[in-house]
């Protein structure tokens, strides 16, 4: 008998390449998220040495974090543009130069260079607005679960870069605590040159999740690649500036959008702007040494990443805006009873707040990615960049203004209390997200 002309092709069962990229990105999300860690621990070490006031290190984080939030919607249009991989290692990249081109600063506008337009451009570039793409390129379903993930990377580089960040600023001193952080960000460069992906169709598959497409019957020698495979990066865009900004303008028509913004503003600010950049100088003002105060900001970390993976399952079943008000409240009142909670010394309340603000840290990151998705679809990326952005310069506010009280007042007191009272305005604006926004409001795609 002869062998049959056609023949069935049927795929292999195997690992989808889909995690391999995820955990390249993850590791990626380590890597960049060294200098996280690094502005609470080394600004006390700073002002011993070159008598800068805390109001001027406050200035070069604040810096840091508007660019690092600007940057984002376009770096996600420019990912869209260029491919994940290339941008993502230019980013890498940047944040290296920067932490190592800081052991040579010795004067305040040098600070400013280094701490905040190098790193905060290439940080920018990288973190949550990264993690969306991901999620959004590579996976049809599980979203939340992968940004969640994803989003912990940032928490787990500051558990892994923040104790040995704070022993080597104590000796030999702050400048091998940077060398640590830049290399960091540079060892995992050559990881995302060789495993990461820029979409699905690079490899010849569909995002993890979508369904197959029918078996196609094929003669001898013919392809049976899936003719709905199509490279975004290779498809016809707008100038990337353009395409950031066409986005803007549809989503800003949006009272979703709006919500968000405000929402993920009072996020930053309670987050990096505060408690990441002045929770260690604080804890100092009470007495604890700033070994143990970076000990507990480690704890955060740790929680951090069981919260945010936690709250991306969640996500995946319950409604965004509820998860993103429980979140908001439940930071509040931590905030609130934080003054009453620092002293010299580690007490059980103190570890309490650590596990607690860690569990809730950025659980916020995945119900707000997954409404940004729901509402504006293709464009979801671009849009969490553009709220992305509102994040960062919530936090950079928050991290001058706190500055400026420390100087002011001697103590933190009002910044927490403040921080506190924001919170509670987000919990209401998330919860009053209107549910029709979400089904009714269509927003074009690019």
């Amino acid at each position: 008998m002869s062998a049959p002309l056609e023949t069935v092709k049927r795929p292999r069962r195997r690992l989808h390449p889909a995690w391999a990229v995820a955990v390249v990105a993850f590791l990626a999300l380590v890597g960049a998220a060294g200098f996280r860690a690094a502005p609470g621990v080394l600004m006390v070490p700073l002002q011993q040495e070159f008598g800068w006031s805390t109001t001027m290190l406050s200035l070069a984080v604040s810096i840091n974090l508007v660019l690092f939030g600007l940057t984002a919607p376009f770096a996600a249009a420019l990912m869209e543009r260029f491919g994940i991989r290339r941008v993502t290692s230019l980013a890498l990249c940047l944040i290296g130069l920067g932490s190592a081109l800081t052991v040579f600063v010795n004067q305040s506008w040098q600070i400013l260079l280094t701490w905040g337009v190098l790193i905060g451009l290439g940080t920018g570039s990288m973190a949550l607005v990264f993690a969306a793409t991901i999620a959004n390129t590579w996976f049809a379903k599980s979203r939340g679960l992968v940004i969640g993930i994803l989003t912990a990377g940032s928490a787990a580089g500051q558990l892994v870069f923040l104790p040995f960040i704070a022993a080597l600023a104590q000796n030999p001193g702050w400048r091998g605590a940077s060398l640590l952080i830049a290399a960091g960000a540079l060892a995992v460069v050559p990881l995302v040159l060789r495993w990461l992906r820029n979409s699905p169709a690079d490899v010849g598959v569909l995002p993890y999740g979508a369904e197959e497409p029918a078996a196609t019957i094929v003669a001898e020698g013919e392809s049976a690649e899936p003719a709905t495979l199509q490279d975004p990066a290779q498809q016809d865009s707008p100038d990337v500036a353009v395409r950031a900004l066409q986005v803007l303008k549809r989503a800003s028509k949006v009272r979703t959008f709006w919500g968000l913004v405000a929402g993920f503003a009072i996020c930053g600010a309670t987050t990096n702007g505060l408690i990441g950049t002045h929770f260690i100088p604080s804890a100092h003002d009470h007495g604890m040494p700033e070994t143990t105060a970076a000990g507990l900001l480690a704890v955060v970390g740790v929680f951090d990443i069981v919260g945010t993976i936690a709250s991306g399952w969640l996500t995946d079943r319950f409604n965004p805006k509820i998860l993103l008000a429980v979140y908001y409240q439940f930071r509040g009142i931590g905030l609130l009873v934080l003054p009453l909670l620092l002293s010299s010394s580690v007490q059980p309340s103190m570890i309490i707040f650590v596990v607690v603000y860690g569990l809730d840290w950025v659980a916020t990151v995945p119900p707000t990615a997954a409404i940004c998705r729901s509402v504006f679809g293709a464009d979801g990326s671009v849009v969490f960049g553009w709220v992305f952005a509102a994040h960062q310069l919530g936090a950079a506010v928050a991290a001058l203004a706190a500055g400026y009280v420390r100087d002011a007042t001697g103590q933190y007191n009002y910044a927490w209390v403040g921080a506190a009272a924001m919170c509670t305005v987000a919990a209401v604006i998330s919860a009053t997200i209107r549910k029709d926004a979400v089904k009714r409001t269509p927003v074009p795609v690019a």
